[in-house]
């Protein structure tokens, strides 16, 4: 079952990707057909099909090459940015021609019924120009905007703001700030300058706290190595911690050998630590500020269909329910599942993770991505009976190399007692 998995998926994605080829070429050649002379209309039709035969034939080579090597190379990835341009381009365009598809279907049949005699149950009425202008046309701003991503979205960095309120907050923390990133992933950046600029965002941010939630690189641990000066720059009063996600880990890529892979995952832990950050794994720390106290967990990745390698309860080991707790758990998993109702009263957990699937649409009215269809918190503040989760869409990318709608994002949270 394991070597027909592979299999499988590569067929499903050169059968959906030949689908949504026919079925755009159903729009794209009602552009022509008024066209008088043959010649042109046929080149271009031949072309299209050379064009996005030729796309699906290298995407589907990729596919079945990432299968077989275990990771997305720096190729690979460019790749996966045309398939996703590509499909969801194609994908506006069906949705007004299977509209207007509809409309023909139901328009042929209600003649039918009337007993028209001229006219042949399976037969529609052809395809109006119109529609296929109006959804090439709308189809651009997907295209744009998975453009603009892909060049400069990535690099697009956010602050984000967020007020958490607590009624048991400790007097002296109250305007407390914690700056949160998450999934750096330093193997996907090439543009260093762009990335610096971030960095200098979170640094300037001034905030009490830094936390890093994991996934700093892709595979290996010198990834992070063209960056750790800028990073270990981010410095705060009360100290920077950081916990590991299932990046972290080594697990997507091919070692020679069991120990090649255990020295990577030592030198990952070296690395935090010359960034200036306090690694914890399964364990907390005590904060104090003017005599009072708050307690700051770290665990290891724990997450549904990932590692479940943390340990909550080794973390909480000698805490009371009555301390004020902030949990760093990279995957938002496993705040449904452990966190949220454990009985020592967890206040607030910082997750990432996610990455809004580096996709989607933000504004007031409308909150959507992908993402949402796996993880029910999948970007921002949740909260249950007081106890609040906040997950980062993270400040790198992985896989698609790009970000559309979704932006890198630096957040600083602020906690007020009320």
């Amino acid at each position: 079952m394991n070597n027909l998995g592979p299999v499988i998926f590569i067929l499903t994605i050169f059968l959906f990707s030949c689908f949504l080829n026919w079925y755009t070429f159903q729009g794209f050649k009602t552009l022509f057909q008024s066209w008088e002379s043959n010649r042109p209309r046929l080149i271009l039709m031949a072309t299209y099909w050379l064009v996005f035969g030729g796309i699906t034939l290298w995407i589907i080579f990729t596919f079945f090459r990432i299968s077989r090597e275990g990771q997305i190379s720096t190729d690979s990835q460019k790749v996966l940015n045309l398939f996703l341009t590509v499909t969801v381009t194609q994908i506006t365009i069906i949705l007004f021609l299977f509209g207007e598809d509809i409309y023909r279907a139901v328009s042929s049949g209600i003649s039918y019924l009337r007993g028209k005699a001229d006219v042949d149950a399976s037969h529609l009425p052809d395809r109006r120009k119109f529609i296929s202008q109006v959804a090439f046309a709308v189809a651009v701003i997907p295209f744009s905007g998975f453009v603009y991503g892909i060049l400069k979205g990535k690099y697009n960095f956010k602050v984000i703001r967020q007020t958490i309120y607590f009624k048991d907050l400790p007097e002296a923390f109250d305007g407390f700030t914690i700056t949160q990133l998450s999934d750096i992933h330093a193997g996907s950046f090439k543009d260093y300058k762009a990335v610096q600029r971030g960095i200098d965002l979170a640094a300037g941010q001034g905030s009490d706290l830094f936390v890093f939630t994991g996934d700093l690189v892709n595979h290996k641990a010198e990834e992070i190595e063209p960056m750790l000066e800028g990073f270990s720059k981010i410095k705060a009063p009360y100290g920077q911690f950081s916990i590991l996600g299932n990046h972290d880990y080594g697990d997507y890529v091919s070692w020679p050998s069991k120990e090649a892979k255990e020295r990577n995952f030592e030198n990952l832990k070296k690395q935090h630590e010359r960034l200036g950050y306090r690694l914890l794994l399964d364990e907390h720390v005590v904060l104090e500020k003017d005599g009072q106290k708050i307690t700051l967990l770290g665990v290891e990745n724990w997450g549904v269909g990932f590692h479940a390698k943390g340990d909550l309860e080794k973390a909480l080991n000698n805490t009371s329910p009555q301390d004020f707790k902030i949990l760093l758990s990279h995957d938002p998993s496993h705040w449904d599942e452990e966190v949220k109702n454990n009985p020592k009263n967890i206040h607030l957990t910082l997750s990432g993770h996610t990455h809004g699937m580096q996709f989607g649409i933000e504004t007031p009215i409308v909150k959507w991505s992908p993402a949402q269809y796996r993880y029910p918190n999948w970007a921002g503040l949740a909260e249950q009976a007081g106890r609040f989760l906040y997950v980062n869409r993270g400040f790198g990318f992985h896989a698609f190399s790009g970000r559309v709608g979704i932006w890198p994002e630096i957040t600083v949270l602020e906690l007020k007692k009320g």
